[in-house]
């Protein structure tokens, strides 16, 4: 993941809809960010914070980042923002890439990981992320890089 995100150096990193923290961990222990993992289930942050409480300085945190106050987050600027198969069940994407955008700092980078729809067979294809979706994900963005890592897509927006 640092070929792609690069090594943190103490700057700041937010993962929204971290579930069970375990991406948050890697950023913050592997990769060197200071990251809080976010997530609107109370039952996803608990498990995070039990499962990485041997963590030093790694934070979770309970906060629905479509609705809730971000001034709540311990930091008011984020080098990186990553979201991780969460994207598909944001209702309000324009307002949540709105919200994120205001976040990043000058030269940060988003990464979203997704499932594509069209790879995906029966009830799965609700979970993946649609061709309109990619398009809105993207389209207007100076920078973006797209890996594809066959079952899952990531993008880097770059501000």
């Amino acid at each position: 993941m640092a070929k792609y995100l690069g090594i943190g150096g103490g700057r700041t990193a937010l993962d929204i809809g971290c579930g069970d923290g375990a991406l948050a961990r890697y950023l913050h222990e592997h990769l060197g960010y200071r990251t809080t993992g976010i997530d609107c289930a109370p039952t996803a942050v608990a498990l995070a914070a039990d499962q990485h409480a041997d963590v030093e300085g790694l934070r979770f945190q309970l906060l629905d980042f479509a609705t809730g106050d971000l001034h709540e987050l311990p930091c008011s600027s984020y080098a990186l923002i990553t979201c991780r198969l969460a994207y598909k069940f944001i209702g309000d994407k324009p307002r949540f890439l709105d919200r994120v955008r205001h976040l990043l700092t000058p030269g940060g980078m988003v990464w979203v990981v997704a499932e594509p729809a069209d790879r995906l067979e029966g009830a799965a294809i609700a979970r993946g992320l649609t061709r309109t979706e990619v398009e809105e994900l993207t389209t207007g963005r100076p920078t973006v890089h797209v890996e594809d890592l066959d079952r899952l897509i990531c993008f880097r927006l770059d501000s």
